[in-house]
C-alpha cells in the first residue's frame, strides 16, 4: 500500500465522517448537504477500492497483460452511484422545499404522536415489570389471559 492509497483512504473516512455528522442534525439543508458529501466517500471509495489505474480496459487487437488492464467494474459502479446519488439529491431538495414552503422553516420538528406512542410503550414496559404475568400451572395446560400489556394483535 503506497502513500497515495493511505492519504485516500483517510479522505474517504472524513467524507464519510462528516457525511454522517451532517445527516444527523435537525436542519434539512444539513442532511441533504450531508447525503452529498456520503455519496461523493462513497465514488471516492469505489474508485479507490478498484486499485492503482492501468491500461484501459479495451485494446485495440493486442495481447491482454491482465496486470496492467484496469478493472472496468469499479468505474462503472461509480457512475451508476453518481446517477443515483444525483436523483436522490434532487427528491430531497424538492421534499427540503416543500417543507420549507409549508412550515417556513428549515427544522424538523418532533412529532407529538411519536412521543405520545414512545410514553405509551415506556408506561405499559413499567406496568410489564411491575405487575409480571403469573405462570401458568404446567399440569393444567392453561394459558394466562392477556390482561393487555403485550405487545401485538389487534386491539
Amino acid at each position: 500500500m503506497n502513500t497515495i492509497d493511505v492519504t485516500l483512504s483517510l479522505v474517504v473516512g472524513g467524507l464519510f465522517t462528516v457525511g454522517f455528522y451532517l445527516m444527523l442534525q435537525r436542519s434539512l439543508m444539513r442532511i441533504v448537504l450531508g447525503f452529498l458529501v456520503l455519496g461523493h466517500g462513497t465514488n471516492l471509495l469505489l474508485l479507490v477500492g478498484g486499485g492503482t489505474p492501468g491500461l484501459p480496459p479495451v485494446l485495440d487487437g493486442a495481447p491482454p497483460d491482465p496486470e496492467r488492464i484496469a478493472d472496468p467494474l469499479p468505474q462503472a459502479m461509480a457512475l451508476t452511484s453518481i446517477v443515483i446519488t444525483f436523483g436522490l439529491t434532487a427528491f430531497l431538495m424538492a421534499l427540503a422545499y416543500r417543507s420549507w414552503h409549508l412550515t417556513g422553516s428549515d427544522e424538523v420538528p418532533d412529532d407529538p404522536e411519536d412521543r405520545r406512542i414512545g410514553a405509551t410503550r415506556e408506561h405499559a414496559d413499567e406496568d410489564k415489570d411491575t405487575y409480571p404475568d403469573p405462570e401458568p400451572d404446567p399440569g393444567s395446560g392453561a394459558v394466562p389471559a392477556d390482561d393487555g400489556t403485550r405487545r401485538g394483535g389487534d386491539r
